[in-house]
């Protein structure tokens, strides 16, 4: 026999074993480090593509030609998930993706680091210490949202109360403690904010309405604490269910906080600057089950209360993969899709979704849903009220799902005092397309 055939048959024998003892490590969606999956390591993909049709705000420009509606094709998330329990308390999680990639975009935008950390048990399950960039953060559920199981097309970002102003899209450079002492899942955690020099968008300048100071950060503080009085839920690593789909029975109730001394700062009536403490307390509630066997009908609730504090008038724009990038008028609500979603004051917010029997499209389902943000904020004479409507397809859960919706939010001007008036609402029609693996 030749060389090259002997070398052949080798490498045939070698991809053989290999393969075979692949299968045999790899089950349940994990490559198995042990004989009994406990020490595993797991990788996952999630793409979400949006096509969409927004009526534009006014005075809107996409590169310098005004525009009063667009249509467009995004990708708003992308990500990849590596993570794994290296030893019985060593685990290791990491992920990386881009979001928001649109025509306006950079091209060969690359994928940056969303998390790295490392966390170590010292009490199995009901005590373990981490630290690393990580989404480990207090407030609320929805502070830290599993992007993959979301009951709509997006999650309640204002939660995420200081997304890349002072963090990395939520996640922060932190030490954090979490763990589960009976029915009571708790988080605690210390983040070192980030230069807000670097933040889109940042401006030096002050004025009597609060922003976000540029003085050297102290730490901020937070933290979360759930009663789980159904089926407990995993955390694993910090992002929360949006819904199960009537897979599990859950209940419980949160409160949580998230205080910065000396976050913010503002100017006085005398020219004064004067430094304030950032401070946010919620309470939400979440119920996610079927309503009578797993295949049947299930139903996902949650609302939350939110007292934010950043300060005398501040108030932020939300602009989701804005399709537009300047403004000739009406700058109080910004360019393309910005209304007033962050800001100083109170808010409400709830959701509701109805999953429909299993099977029943062939082998899929679909789960209309409902959700609505209703704020008083100091700086707004008018009430905020964002809602959002819409139907998931459900191809194969979270998997693969077809979604239909529809977002109205509200249109404001600024009075003489620099206050928000309201003037009108305008709508995006939106479909994403979901794949998770």
């Amino acid at each position: 026999m030749s060389v090259l055939k002997k070398t052949a048959w080798y490498l045939f024998f070698i991809f053989g074993l290999s393969s075979e003892a692949f299968a045999q490590a790899y089950k349940d969606g994990k490559l198995w480090l042990n004989e009994d999956g406990s020490h595993y390591f797991k990788f996952t993909l999630l793409s979400q593509v949006w096509l969409r049709h927004t009526d534009l705000n006014p005075g809107t420009t996409i590169n310098d030609y005004p525009k009063r509606s667009y249509t467009d094709i995004g990708i708003r998330r992308a990500r990849i998930q590596a993570y794994g329990q290296l030893a019985d308390r060593v685990f290791i999680y990491t992920q990386m993706g881009m979001n928001n990639f649109s025509f306006l975009s950079d091209r060969k935008a690359g994928f940056f680091i969303h998390d790295i950390l490392g966390e170590y048990a010292l009490i199995p399950d009901k005590f373990a210490l981490g630290g690393g960039l990580t989404a480990w953060n207090g407030l609320t559920r929805f502070a830290a949202p599993s992007t993959a199981s979301i009951l709509g097309v997006d999650a309640p970002l204002f939660e995420q109360t200081t997304n890349d102003v002072n963090d990395q899209f939520l996640r922060k450079l932190s030490l954090y403690a979490k763990g589960k002492i009976g029915s009571l899942d708790y988080r605690l955690v210390m983040s070192s904010p980030m230069a807000v020099q670097k933040a889109a968008g940042y401006s030096s300048e002050i004025s009597r309405f609060s922003n976000f100071s540029p003085m050297p950060a102290k730490m901020q503080w937070q933290g979360y604490f759930k009663w789980d009085f159904f089926d407990q839920e995993d955390n694993t690593t910090p992002y929360m269910a949006g819904t199960y789909y009537g897979k599990k029975r859950v209940f419980n109730i949160g409160i949580g906080f998230q205080i910065q001394p000396d976050a913010m700062w503002h100017s006085t009536a005398t020219g004064d600057t004067v430094s304030t403490d950032m401070k946010h307390f919620a309470v939400d509630a979440f119920y996610d089950a079927p309503l009578s066997d797993p295949a049947g009908p299930s139903i996902s609730a949650y609302a939350t209360y939110i007292h934010f504090d950043h300060g005398p008038g501040y108030i932020r724009q939300q602009a989701t993969m804005n399709p537009a990038n300047g403004v000739t008028a009406n700058p109080f609500s910004n360019s393309g899709n910005g209304y007033p979603s962050f800001g100083t004051g109170n808010v409400f917010y709830a959701q509701f979704g109805y999953k429909f029997k299993e099977n029943m499209i062939g082998s899929t389902t679909v789960m209309p849903y409902v959700s609505g943000q209703y704020a008083h904020y100091d700086r707004l004479n008018d009430q905020m009220l964002f809602w959002d409507v819409g139907t998931s397809w459900l191809l194969k859960g979270n998997n693969a799902k077809l979604t239909v919706a529809y977002q109205n939010r509200p249109i404001y001007e600024s009075d003489e005092n620099g206050y928000g008036y309201l003037i009108d609402h305008k709508g995006t029609a939106l479909v994403q397309f979901q794949v998770f693996f």
